[in-house]
């Protein structure tokens, strides 16, 4: 498929004096890994937020499988296969791994399977993702990295058409990071879910995903191939510096004077 299944055009979105995005173009489709790479400040987070319906923008449109859903909510996007994770995690630390997979199966309302087929699907992505191991461990006591795991895991017990994954290799070993992409692939791959991906570790991001987009200042720096980007000469100069091939150099302050937080 060649569509863009989920399609950001011209999105603006402002904090006060701070202009977070200016006029950001971003597409995914089906099927296809994309990554989003950008300084501490460049919005990245910030396009999430509008993405998954979290946060309205100040201009611009969002367009699901050709449908205007700008001013739809998150609950609608979540039960239409809009699915996210979070750089900080958001795990239910006083449930299990496997009902906090069950969790994020029974919230649909009307009719819905029994509590039993629920347990079955949970048991199978957990072996899926290669934590059923974990399956009645209380997800509070969980190390980053496995945490990350069961993120993804329970973004993945609803099957997703769209998953929006916010630093998911973040606190995790080169072994986990390892069967992070094998399952982002398959998933990519066999249910033909399109994939956007946030993500610090850049040799990570260039090894998985076909095509990379770069924020920066709110604005797309650049879009291409990892081989393309990692060419790139503005994107090395902003970002990835004349060496670089693990993680960003755009740590610590934002270039704009705040936090980076105001404006990831």
């Amino acid at each position: 498929m060649n569509h863009s299944l989920l399609h950001a055009s011209g999105v603006d979105v402002r904090f006060g004096g701070v202009h977070a995005l200016r006029g950001v173009t971003v597409s995914v489709r089906p099927g296809e890994i994309c990554g989003l790479i950008g300084p501490n400040g460049a919005g990245k987070t910030t396009l999430f937020d509008v993405l998954s319906g979290i946060r309205r923008p100040d201009a611009g449109a969002i367009a699901y499988d050709g449908t205007d859903i700008t001013r739809r909510p998150p609950s609608w996007r979540a039960r239409h296969g809009i699915r996210r994770t979070f750089q900080r995690q958001q795990l239910f630390g006083q449930l299990t791994v496997t009902d906090n997979l069950v969790v994020a199966q029974d919230w649909r309302g009307g009719v819905r399977p029994s509590a039993r087929r629920h347990r079955q699907r949970a048991a199978a992505v957990l072996r899926d993702c290669g934590i059923d191991a974990l399956a009645d461990a209380y997800a509070g006591g969980l190390p980053v990295g496995q945490a990350r795991m069961v993120e993804l895991a329970r973004a993945l017990a609803d099957p997703p058409r769209v998953l929006l994954l916010d630093e998911p290799a973040s606190g995790t070993t080169p072994g986990e990071r390892r069967r992070l992409a094998s399952l982002i692939r398959r998933t990519a791959s066999e249910e033909n879910c399109a994939v956007l991906l946030v993500e610090h570790n850049v040799s990570f991001v260039m090894d998985l995903c076909s095509r990379v987009v770069v924020l920066d200042l709110g604005h797309v720096l650049a879009e291409g191939t990892p081989a393309e980007i990692h060419a790139n000469p503005a994107v090395r100069e902003a970002y990835l510096g004349t060496g670089s091939g693990g993680t960003e150099r755009g740590h610590g302050p934002d270039r704009r004077g705040g936090t980076a937080a105001r404006g990831r």
